[in-house]
Parts: C-alpha cells; sequence; structure tokens
C-alpha cells in the first residue's frame, strides 16, 4: 500500500514535470522561429537554440517539481504520510530531484561553454567564401577551446578553494592538498558545479539588472514620444522601394545587350533583390496594419498613453530618491 501510494504521488509530479516539459518545447521552438532571421538561418543554429533555451528553462521547472514533492511528503499538520514516513523513501526521492539538478546544470555548462561557442564561430567562419569545411571546423574548435579553458578554471577554483579552513592549522602542505582532495571526494564535486553555475547566474543576474533599468528608463519616454504614424511609414517604405527597384533596373540594364554581370554586380543584385522583398514583405504589414482596429483605437489612446509614459517618469523618480535615501 505504501509503495503504491509512494508510485501514484511520485508519478503525478513528475507528469506534471513532463506536460510543462512539452508546453516549453514548444514555446521555445515558435519563440525562435518568430524572431530568427529567415534569410540567414541554418538547421543546427536553429536547434542550438531551441534546445538551449529550452534546457534553461526545464531547470527553472524542475525547482516547482520538488517543492511539490516535498509538500506531498506531509500532511497539513506537517507529519509525514505513511509512504513519505521512511527516511530511505524519501532519501531516494530527494536523490532523484538531485540528480536532475546535476544532470541539467551540466548540461547548461555543456551547452554555454563547448556547445554554443562551437555553432555560432563555426557559422561566423562561413561567411569567408574562400574558408572550406575543414578551416571552418579548425576555426571554430580553436576558439571553443578558449571557452573550455574557461570552465575549467571555474570548475577547479570551485572544487579546490575550500570554504572553510582545515581542521589543524599546523598541518603540512601535503595533508593541506590531502584534505583538499578529500573534501572534493566528499562532495562529489559539487562545489564545483555550484560555483561554475552561481558564476554563469552573477552574469545573467547583472545583464538582467543591466536591461531592465534601461526598460523601466525608455518605457516612459517611449510612451510619452510615441511612434511614427502608419501612414508616414508606408510613404517611406514605398519610396524605398522605388529607389531599390530604380537600382535593379540599372544592374540589369547593363546586361541588356547580352554580356553577363561581373561577379561583383550580380551580388549587388541578389542583395538589391533580397532587400526589395524585404521592403514589400514589410509594406504588406504596414498596410494590413493601418486598415486594423487596434491602431485606431491606439491613436484615440494617445492622450491616456502620455499620462501613463508621466506617471511612470514619477514612479522612476521615487524609486531613485528612495534608494538613495535608504
Amino acid at each position: 500500500m505504501v509503495a503504491q501510494s509512494l508510485l501514484s504521488e511520485s508519478a503525478l509530479g513528475w507528469s506534471i514535470f513532463t506536460f510543462i516539459l512539452l508546453v516549453i518545447l514548444a514555446f521555445c521552438w515558435v519563440y525562435i522561429r518568430k524572431f530568427q532571421s529567415r534569410q540567414e538561418s541554418e538547421v543546427v543554429s536553429t536547434i542550438t537554440a531551441i534546445c538551449a533555451l529550452a534546457i534553461a528553462l526545464i531547470t527553472s521547472a524542475l525547482l516547482p517539481v520538488d517543492i511539490f514533492l516535498v509538500s506531498f511528503m506531509k500532511y497539513p499538520n506537517g507529519t509525514y504520510k505513511d509512504w513519505a514516513a521512511n527516511n530511505e523513501t524519501r532519501g531516494q526521492i530527494e536523490d532523484t530531484v538531485l540528480y536532475g539538478y546535476y544532470t541539467l546544470y551540466s548540461i547548461i555548462l555543456f551547452c554555454v561553454f563547448l556547445w554554443i561557442p562551437f555553432v555560432y564561430f563555426y557559422y561566423e567562419e562561413r561567411d569567408d567564401e574562400n574558408v572550406n569545411k575543414c578551416s571552418q571546423v579548425k576555426n571554430a574548435l580553436k576558439y571553443t577551446v578558449g571557452f573550455a579553458i574557461v570552465c575549467v578554471v571555474l570548475l577547479l577554483i570551485g572544487a579546490f578553494v575550500p570554504l572553510e579552513a582545515p581542521p589543524s592549522q599546523n598541518s603540512t602542505q601535503w595533508e593541506k592538498v590531502q584534505y583538499l582532495f578529500e573534501e572534493l571526494g566528499s562532495t562529489h564535486g559539487l562545489p564545483a558545479l555550484s560555483f561554475s553555475i552561481s558564476t554563469l547566474t552573477l552574469i545573467g543576474m547583472l545583464a538582467v539588472i543591466t536591461y531592465t533599468a534601461y526598460g523601466m528608463s525608455v518605457l516612459p519616454l517611449n510612451l510619452i514620444k510615441g511612434t511614427r504614424s502608419v501612414v508616414y511609414e508606408r510613404l517611406e517604405n514605398t519610396e524605398d522601394i522605388d529607389d531599390v527597384e530604380h537600382q535593379i533596373e540599372k544592374l540589369k540594364s547593363k546586361c541588356a545587350d547580352g554580356r553577363p554581370l561581373s561577379s561583383r554586380d550580380r551580388q549587388n543584385l541578389q542583395e538589391l533583390e533580397g532587400k526589395l522583398q524585404v521592403l514589400q514583405r514589410r509594406g504588406r504589414h504596414l498596410e494590413i496594419a493601418e486598415r486594423n482596429c487596434c491602431t485606431k483605437v491606439g491613436s484615440a489612446l494617445r492622450p491616456f498613453k502620455i499620462m501613463l509614459g508621466i506617471f511612470f517618469i514619477l514612479v522612476a523618480l521615487l524609486f531613485t530618491i528612495a534608494l538613495f535615501i535608504s
């Protein structure tokens, strides 16, 4: 009975996690496909971006599962349920979640320091037409080794820099080194992994603070300043289309007598045709936006946007004054 209850509780928790996992994968696929460049996208880079984003979100999603499993071990009065009364049973559940954290954190380190740098530098070298596949791989590996060295340094710092001093202050240097290795073996490398992840978290936190501060500053100004009229943007886009079409006709006129275009002219022609497609697509979007009811409603709500922008500026000033006072 206890084993059956344990199985049902664990299955419920991991079923929720599996559902969240599928939702995360779907979100990552839609998000990356929406914001990636259609002209410069590659299959490998797309898969890399989707997997990296999914792994980061899955790691965050594991925390609610951990809390759910721990909370389900007890009744509302604080006593353990029958299936969780055994310390060994609780230890197995905790170890399972802990191994999940270890695995996901290790995959994050692999993505950040090996997989993503290699894919990035591989396709960065691809822009040079004189570089073959072998040279691309070599150059990508060369830069990736630098990231791998940084990862190794972080792991070594986390593994061999003890947070606590050796028990005996009069111990020899060899005993201190032996103490470090004993600590590393007893913790199974957890401090090394924790230090590396904490370093990445610190960098990410600084980025979030920077972008959040910038966003809170720019949002009120954008609300007050407003956006350009859709009609004006369509007129400007039409002029750009006419200009590009004129340049394309000028290039095509060079081969009107049957002479082939030079390689430089062919490249310019391809770039202009690609630019023309982008402008035409933008023109269609602007035409749809001009007929959209939301655009008309947004124009009617312009005074409220200005008032909202002023309100956000006052809130930002209040935060600034409060920080200086405290």
